[in-house]
């Protein structure tokens, strides 16, 4: 296990200070403010430890409010809404500086059996052994730029591998544009089966790459065009258990884009093509 995900799970493990009480901390952070995915996989850890055992998170919806400050901890308050025969319902508030910065409903289901069907496909794509690692790629891409060379070259907790191009790539060539990103992610350890867990890290890299979808179709990238964007709602479905220690395909694509935001949906597959996870995200997109 790299250094990288030992503090990642670090993070998640959350210092309960009173009864439905949580407080979290974010890494050491000098680019930017506090990673949306680590609030929401905090958040989602802070409602499980609440909910009776067999019960699974089946949705969750978020809403960003405020920059996450990296430099004081996160406190997660979480209300009991509900707790029925078959569902149970929490509502957890982040709280910096006195204010609330991140606010999330999430809902957990005893399992059951009901009738099934699967109507999204998994894009046919190459493997991700055939594929480069975001920081090669990256690094290949960036040249001199000290502060993109920092960003790439930092350890990162997940593997993720593109299929489609990066939009670096897209922004120094028109041809490359596009709404769809194909990225095949892991986690680069075993680990424990604990399904909340596995969960929580498929939330914390829902939240990578989705508004680069946006990007993608204009031409634009982070630190290489005058942009500034950030998260403004964040839900998921978790449809079947999924392990995030071994290869999930994050099949993305943005239909709508304009009045400065835009709109991504994100569909994780397992290896075998059955849907796990699907997400939907909007964003602030903003061109100086």
């Amino acid at each position: 296990m790299n250094e990288a995900l030992k503090e990642l799970l670090d993070l998640l493990d959350l210092e309960q200070i009173e009864l439905d009480i949580f407080r979290g901390r974010s890494p050491e952070e000098r680019i930017q403010r506090v990673f949306g995915g680590q609030v929401a996989a905090q958040a989602l850890v802070a409602a499980g430890r609440t909910v009776p055992d067999g019960r699974d998170v089946h949705s969750l919806h978020a809403y960003f409010i405020r920059p996450g400050d990296p430099a004081i901890p996160i406190v997660y308050n979480v209300e009991r809404v509900r707790d029925g025969r078959s569902f149970t319902t929490r509502r957890v508030v982040a709280i910096q500086h006195g204010k609330a910065i991140f606010t999330m409903s999430a809902s957990f289901h005893v399992q059951e059996t009901g009738v099934e069907h699967q109507a999204a496909t998994m894009p046919q794509v190459v493997g991700p052994e055939e594929l480069p690692s975001y920081r090669d790629r990256m690094l290949q891409i960036v040249g001199t730029n000290s502060l993109m060379r920092e960003w790439a070259s930092r350890p990162r907790p997940v593997d993720a591998r593109y299929v489609t191009p990066l939009t670096w790539e897209a922004h120094r060539d028109p041809e490359l544009r596009g709404s769809n990103t194909n990225v095949w992610f892991r986690y680069e350890a075993e680990l424990p089966d604990d399904p909340l867990l596995h969960v929580v890290l498929a939330a914390y890299a829902s939240d990578f790459t989705l508004v680069d979808t946006v990007l993608l179709a204009h031409g634009l990238a982070w630190g290489a065009s005058n942009v500034s964007g950030a998260s403004l709602d964040h839900a998921m479905w978790f449809h079947r258990p999924i392990r995030v220690d071994e290869w999930v395909l994050y099949a993305q694509e943005s239909p709508w884009s304009g009045a400065a935001r835009g709109l991504a949906k994100g569909e994780m597959f397992t290896r075998s093509g059955e849907l796990a996870v699907s997400v939907v995200q909007e964003a602030m997109i903003r061109v100086r």
